[in-house]
């Protein structure tokens, strides 16, 4: 299934939260943090108002709680406003 973003939107893969610590100790699902960075996977064409300013392969850090979760193939994915990203993260 492709999904094409509209408007100001971007469709992202966030990044998987850290499973162990530097000294090897397991961190339970449940008390692991909710990261906030993620793999752009696609873009909208923008609006006259907010052009994007990102593309497809940005690694992005986004506001805490922005987006909007989505599933596809059992995969997580948001949907975030381009306003909603607060830097690009250059790997």
């Amino acid at each position: 299934m492709k999904i094409k973003p509209l408007a100001d939107r971007v469709l992202a893969k966030p990044e998987k939260a850290e499973e162990k610590t530097a000294s090897g100790i397991i961190i339970p699902e449940a008390a692991q943090e909710k990261t906030q960075t993620a793999i752009v996977e696609a873009v909208g064409p923008g609006t006259d108002d907010e052009k994007i300013t990102v593309k497809a392969g940005d690694c992005i850090m986004y506001d805490k709680y922005a987006g909007t979760a989505i599933k596809i193939n059992k995969e997580d994915y948001l949907i975030l406003k381009n306003s909603d990203i607060i830097a690009v993260i250059e790997k």
